[in-house]
């Protein structure tokens, strides 16, 4: 292990003391800047179907895809935590649940991230029994994007809260620690991170939540094509790339 890597008790102990930026990372070269840049938590994340695949949604994203995209990560050999989604029907039984997560952990990954709560509880359980960190994801799952027709925020009615706090219960039952809070409503996103002792990642859920989590690609400007309402672009990387692109492309026909 690279000497001062990231664990699983530095991240809990970031709750209450210190705010945790995370982002995505899809390949060597990325992990490698975010790293230098020291960002602590890199997730490997199943977004990659859209940004880098150009998948129209993360439920064709198969393990051997995520699994290569992990690889290449550890390569970078980071001190950052690198996360890992299991990706759609790969944890439909705790038995595969458990095979697939084996798998993206002899890739290189240090946890793995599912999303769900109760109903998943059997699954999240025999991760963790096979002592492998787990990562939870509550609010709006991407992989119920074709029964859910679109993104929604979760929590904005007592019935939505109180499935929220439930699954957060199931997460806590099963000691995770940390959880992905996507599209929650932001007051319940609070309750949440106040009352559960896991460390709470929020994207596009407020900001009371102990760390914050965006797609690289989105937060750079690297995917200009689409940009989520809640992201502030802080460059605009791909406008630059095809600049860049057409400055040189003009040079070698002016001198042809």
């Amino acid at each position: 292990m690279r000497e001062g890597k990231i664990t699983v008790e530095a991240i809990k102990g970031m709750k209450g003391r210190r705010r945790l930026a995370s982002l995505t990372a899809y390949d060597y070269p990325m992990a490698r800047l975010l790293d230098e840049a020291g960002i602590p938590l890199l997730l490997v994340g199943d977004s990659l179907g859209m940004v880098v695949l150009g998948y129209p949604d993360t439920t064709h994203v198969t393990m051997a895809e995520i699994e290569h995209h992990v690889r290449a990560v550890a390569r970078a050999n980071p001190k950052a935590m690198i996360a890992a989604d299991l990706p759609f029907h790969s944890y439909v039984t705790p038995q595969c649940a458990v095979a697939n997560a084996q798998r993206l952990m002899d890739a290189g990954a240090d946890a793995v991230k599912a999303e769900g709560g109760r109903e998943i509880l059997p699954q999240i359980m025999a991760i963790k029994e096979a002592g492998i960190p787990f990562i939870g994801h509550l609010g709006m799952l991407p992989q119920h994007i074709l029964e859910e027709g679109k993104y929604r925020i979760k929590g904005k009615d007592e019935e939505g809260r109180a499935k929220l706090i439930d699954d957060a219960i199931a997460l806590h039952e099963a000691d995770v620690f940390a959880v992905v809070l996507e599209l929650v409503t932001p007051p319940v996103a609070k309750e949440m991170t106040e009352k559960f002792p896991f460390v709470t990642i929020g994207i596009g859920s407020g900001t009371d939540c102990d760390g914050q989590i965006l797609v690289t690609h989105d937060l750079i400007g690297m995917f200009p094509w689409f940009t989520p309402r809640f992201v502030k672009p802080t460059r605009q990387c791909g406008v630059e790339i095809r600049s860049a692109v057409e400055t040189w492309k003009a040079e070698v026909e002016r001198v042809g």
